[in-house]
């Protein structure tokens, strides 16, 4: 697999280069490699999408950002992987190839294809399925193209004629004094054509409602709020139109014992105040199982400990965070009459201690 070349180096612009000059020079290279100009040369087709590319992530100030921090392989973690087509490109950047250059997709308006509509999908996973990572398939509503018709909206075996009242061009022209006005033709609604025998699966429309399972890859590191894009897996296009996408918004449940702060997780473990005054060994739960913590002779209650490398991994892919453990020192109940007289014994002790202190510091 060829390695990407740098979106810096592909719009010719410095890291510091500023939006309006991102712009321009994307500009002047798709107007140059455009595929009207470019007809059947696919070096000028490669180099028109590779520069679509560059522009998309260098306009965008998040995927900038990830960009000059993670190269493209933090872009793989965003889910951006590239447009699909010509028409992918043309529906993004409509703008400036309209005002600019004054040519789009060089179909008339009536017929043109047209992009299908993009979905969102919210998904709820577990913690652990955040922290790691999990393949799973969820279920969604969508418009197809109608298979009946294939697309076309008409009874199979016809098929759409030019709208008669417009001649196909989606617009009428009506003639005031001495200004021409063209609007859309209230006949056809635009479309420039009319079906006369509609389809009886999908009445005209080209499209019909299914239900879709679609396997969706969550990475690593996710965290409530996240956004994964699954290309191509919206509803369909018209007339021959690229699908829309699947935006799928992530929402991480709550853990029993885990709490996260970015890439690391907190916890609370309770030890005895005889642990804490002798020193112990205790396990504590890790994401990936237990681990034995030392605790100190006379640790004190809220002291805080830390496992390198044992929190939630990167969703860039580079190492995980901490696992942080605070000890809550509890207090015994329901003492034994053996473990009370002990306990009056440390008092008596402890008392003694701290008045042979303070007799010593007044002394001094």
């Amino acid at each position: 697999m060829t390695a990407k070349r740098d979106y810096y180096e592909i719009l010719g612009v410095d890291h510091n280069a500023g939006e309006d000059r991102i712009k321009a020079s994307y500009r002047k290279l798709a107007l140059k490699y455009h595929p009207d100009r470019n007809p059947g040369d696919k070096e000028a087709e490669e180099r028109f999408k590779e520069a679509a590319e560059a522009y998309e992530v260098l306009r965008d100030s998040e995927k900038r950002n990830i960009y000059d921090h993670y190269g493209h392989q933090g872009l793989q973690g965003t889910g951006f992987s590239g447009f699909r087509g010509f028409e992918d490109i043309f529906s993004s950047f409509s703008d400036i190839f309209e005002n600019f250059f004054g040519f789009g997709t060089g179909r008339r308006s009536g017929t043109a294809s047209r992009r299908g509509a993009d979905l969102r999908y919210d998904l709820t996973i577990s913690f652990m399925d955040a922290a790691f990572g999990v393949e799973t398939e969820i279920e969604i509503e969508k418009l197809e193209s109608c298979p009946t018709c294939q697309a076309t909206g008409c009874e199979p075996g016809t098929y759409p004629e030019d709208c008669r009242a417009c001649g196909g061009t989606g617009q009428i022209s009506r003639t005031q004094g001495f200004f021409s006005i063209r609007t859309t033709c209230p006949h056809c609604r635009g479309e420039g054509r009319s079906i006369s025998r509609p389809c009886p699966d999908c009445r005209g429309i080209g499209q019909v409602e299914r239900r879709k399972k679609v396997s969706a890859k969550i990475p690593a590191g996710v965290d409530t709020g996240s956004r994964l894009r699954l290309a191509g897996e919206g509803e369909s296009g018209m007339r021959g139109g690229p699908p829309g996408d699947l935006y799928v918004f992530v929402n991480v449940k709550p853990h029993d014992f885990f709490e996260r702060n970015n890439n690391d997780i907190i916890c609370q473990v309770p030890i005895s105040f005889v642990q804490a005054a002798l020193g112990a060994d205790i396990d504590v739960p890790t994401l990936t199982g237990e681990k034995k913590l030392l605790i100190p002779r006379g640790t004190q209650p809220g002291e805080v400990f830390r496992f390198k490398g044992e929190g939630i991994p990167s969703l860039r892919g580079y190492g995980r965070g901490d696992q942080i453990i605070q000890v809550l020192v509890k207090t015994p109940t329901g003492l034994s009459k053996k473990q009370e007289t002990l306990l009056k014994e440390f008092a008596r002790l402890e008392s003694a201690k701290i008045s042979t202190k303070i007799k010593k510091m007044f002394k001094s």
